[in-house]
């Protein structure tokens, strides 16, 4: 299923390019914006993902990177939301 996911984001790379800077960086700042600014260990656990992700899509790394690093950063900003909202 991973194989298949990478293939398709390797199609229609530009397209998953913009989606993908799109929910990275704005659910990193909604994160840090409700809650997470209040601590260091926060900011910094989701910055550091949130900014690798961007810059693997800068430096227009292979998508398989690119993927991994969006999940991975996406899970995380998801945690600290739901610890911060409830």
């Amino acid at each position: 299923m991973y194989a298949r996911m990478i293939e398709e984001l390797e199609d229609n790379r530009y397209g998953w390019i913009s989606i993908v800077i799109l929910i990275v960086g704005c659910l990193g700042g909604m994160t840090v914006g409700l809650g997470a600014i209040g601590s260091t260990f926060a900011l910094i656990s989701i910055v550091v993902p949130t900014m690798l992700t961007l810059s693997l899509l800068l430096a227009v790394a292979p998508m398989r990177w690119i993927a991994l690093s969006a999940i991975t950063c996406t899970c995380i900003d998801l945690i600290f939301l739901a610890y911060y909202l409830l």
